[in-house]
């Protein structure tokens, strides 16, 4: 998801007025569980099952003679070990520099980090092993594709002892149910960010309307803005209709999503542009007044911009998008220790604290909650109270009706 732009630390102590502006129309974020309740923080998980490497069995000869078979790949791994440079494929714009920095003092190891901007545009560079890849950043419903596919690796979580830090909500989740293959990074939600001027005159409601109904959209007296993302804007145009993300994709109605695509083909000629970067900014800058976008992307921008009284994030009242990212070591990575120790690296408590006051996402880590800004974990904007999270849906694995919704958004466009 698009992130962070400034180079500066975002982990020193700041004023807390996103929280106003937040709680005045009771925005979203996701799994109000993970933030835990008004008294009481989340335990830390215990690290899913551990890989173990193979049991070896005993020989003729005596032991002297005949030693183990060396473990090899992940299971070889120790925690902290690193066996070459990090090639760390991620979202843009979705780590502290300083972090990277920290984990190459720490370890003696460069980090090659590049970035993408969907994660169908990472999905086709690793499957396509034009690029090697040690760590990438995969999404949940991705993570059930890749893991299907055979592209990612089986973690060794005797190399991961921070993963005991992330919350117990976040174990065996549906997309990688026996938790083999991903440690969770950040959450959160997607919706819309808009002008107070626009939310009055939506009647103080938001509404997935203002994108897709034209009397509604002619409303807004500047621009709007939609995610380059297929799944989301699918996913954006089902929940208008009144459908169920879950149930669409699950139940493989391919009808719902044609007739999602044939209104994401109407709204084509409202919109300024499709961008999953700099929605946020685009926002507060004025270069739209609605924008369709991810909700740390939306909270970081209106920080920045000190925009509380002018600009908002919103879950619509139809529901939105709830999403889990993750960090996930591809088939063919050359340098498995490596991403190990930078998955442990960031799931430390502390560490993951400084991701996310730089993020203004959700953290996954129950152990990073003493050190997170009041204004972040304060705010229902990123973690959400119950009744917002129960309008919140994931977008499941699309199997066979991948490409049908790539084909929608893709001619939505054109």
């Amino acid at each position: 998801m698009t992130k962070a732009r400034s180079a500066t630390p975002r982990w020193q102590p700041r004023r807390s007025r996103l929280i106003l502006v937040a709680a005045i129309i009771g925005v979203a974020g996701l799994l109000a569980a993970a933030c835990g309740d008004d008294e009481e923080t989340a335990e830390p998980a215990a690290a899913p099952e551990t890989t173990q490497a193979p049991e070896t069995t005993e020989a003729a000869a005596p032991a002297e003679e005949a030693p183990a078979e060396e473990a090899t790949g992940a299971a070889a791994c120790a925690a902290g070990e690193t066996d070459g440079d990090l090639a760390f494929y991620n979202w843009a714009e979705y780590i502290d520099d300083e972090l990277l920095a920290a984990f190459e003092a720490e370890t003696g190891i460069n980090v090659d980090y590049t970035t993408y901007e969907s994660n169908e545009e990472m999905l086709t560079k690793v499957e396509s092993g034009a690029a090697i890849f040690d760590l990438v950043v995969p999404s949940d419903y991705m993570v059930d594709t890749m893991r299907r596919e055979g592209l990612l690796l089986e973690l060794n979580y005797d190399a991961i002892p921070n993963a005991a830090n992330i919350a117990t909500e976040f174990n065996n989740p549906p997309f990688d149910p026996e938790h083999k293959y991903h440690v969770a990074y950040q959450w959160g939600t997607t919706g819309i960010g808009l002008t107070y001027e626009v939310l009055d005159l939506l009647g103080g409601e938001s509404t997935w309307a203002v994108l897709f109904d034209p009397d509604t959209a002619a409303l807004v007296p500047g621009s709007i803005s939609m995610l380059d993302d297929a799944p989301e804007t699918v996913s954006a145009a089902l929940k208008y209709l009144g459908y169920s993300i879950e149930d669409v994709i699950n139940n493989r109605n391919e009808d719902a999503v044609r007739e999602a695509g044939d209104l994401l083909r109407a709204t084509h000629d409202r919109l300024l542009k499709y961008d999953s970067v700099t929605f946020g900014d685009d926002l507060v800058n004025g270069e739209v007044d609605v924008a369709h976008g991810w909700s740390g992307g939306f909270a970081l921008s209106i920080f920045e911009a000190d925009a509380y009284e002018t600009h908002v994030y919103t879950i619509p009242k139809e529901g939105g998008v709830r999403w889990v990212d993750t960090m996930a070591i591809p088939h063919n990575a050359d340098n498995i220790c490596s991403a190990h120790a930078m998955i442990n690296f960031l799931t430390d408590a502390e560490n993951g604290a400084q991701l996310t006051n730089w993020t203004y996402y959700g953290s996954p880590n129950a152990a990073s909650t003493p050190y997170i800004l009041d204004e972040i974990l304060e705010d229902p904007g990123i973690y959400p109270p119950p009744e917002v999270d129960a309008r919140l849906e994931f977008i499941p694995h699309a199997g066979d009706l991948a490409l049908l919704i790539q084909d929608m958004h893709s001619q939505a466009k054109s």
